[in-house]
């Protein structure tokens, strides 16, 4: 089987797990790309890219790592931050984050990018899908179909990684 080139856009190390082994045994060669400005405070998306790491090493994969912003992301959702989560607050980083991923995509050559968010129960896939439509490259992947949520919390204990309890931003924190 001939292997397909994929930028995928990883949000942390244990939604990444399950989202490679299907890409992997789909045929895909995923290149992981951590860009996550959304990601606060920078010391929690420091922990998220080294359990990415983690994760890269044991699947022998590459990782790009963007630059964090985390004052664009805030200029991205800008007047959303009271939002319930789910809602435009949320929408709007899924558009941050794939017009992110597409344009690194693009630059680097990729025919195809998609997003390791959907593995998550808490993350609506057809809404990351409705964004992600606008991008020619993307591959509506739906990482939670087939046990991958399941799965990805029985390869992040086996693989000892930190599994965050909240979606990345400031506005997702609960007390």
């Amino acid at each position: 089987m001939k292997r397909r080139d994929i930028l995928v856009h990883a949000c942390c190390g244990p939604c990444s797990t399950s989202s490679i082994e299907r890409m992997l045994g789909e045929g895909w060669n995923p290149v992981l790309y951590f860009s996550n400005s959304n990601i606060f405070p920078f010391e929690e998306a420091q922990k998220r890219f080294d359990e990415l790491m983690k994760v890269a090493k044991i699947y022998e994969l590459e990782v790009i790592r963007e630059i964090y912003d985390h004052e664009s992301w805030l200029k991205a959702i800008r007047g959303f931050e009271k939002e319930q989560e789910g809602g435009e607050r949320c929408r709007n980083c899924f558009a941050y984050n794939l017009a992110e991923a597409n344009a690194k995509a693009i630059q680097l050559g990729f025919d195809h990018f998609t997003t390791t968010l959907t593995v998550s129960r808490f993350k609506h896939s057809p809404t990351i899908f409705a964004v992600g439509k606008q991008y020619e490259r993307f591959e509506a992947i739906d990482f939670k179909k087939q046990g991958g949520f399941e799965r990805s919390n029985i390869l992040s204990r086996e693989y000892g990684l930190y599994r965050q309890q909240y979606c990345g931003c400031e506005f997702s924190i609960r007390p």
